[in-house]
């Protein structure tokens, strides 16, 4: 595995982490319908959370508008559709993103809920 991947795949568990601790329950991670995958479904007071995850070395980041481009989002909706679909649910569904930023040897984690929404 790639150094790209390993830091992905801690910025993955650190946010997990981090959604347990604010009362999440973790549904799934690194979901995958069609060409989509979503890196984390969680639950918390009856709103179905999808969750893009981005992880970087350094602090530049992209604005929030630019990290998640339209494709993305509509593969991100797609995959949603079919999870809920899956599950006969009918819940409230929230697009957020966390990014995860490496500094040295610690990692800052910001949650950002509504941070786009579907087309």
């Amino acid at each position: 595995m790639g150094s790209h991947n390993e830091l992905g795949a801690k910025g993955e568990q650190l946010a997990e982490n981090h959604l347990k601790k604010e009362g999440y329950t973790i549904l799934s991670r690194n979901y995958r319908y069609q060409k989509a995958e979503i890196d984390i479904i969680a639950l918390k007071e009856g709103i179905l959370t999808i969750i893009e995850v981005k992880t970087r070395s350094s602090d530049f980041l992209k604005p929030v508008t630019e990290i998640v481009d339209k494709r993305k989002i509509e593969l991100l909706t797609l995959a949603a559709d079919n999870f809920v679909l899956e599950k006969r649910w009918d819940l409230e569904v929230r697009f957020d993103i966390i990014t995860v930023v490496r500094t040295k040897e610690t990692f800052n984690i910001e949650h950002i809920e509504n941070a786009f929404f579907p087309f």
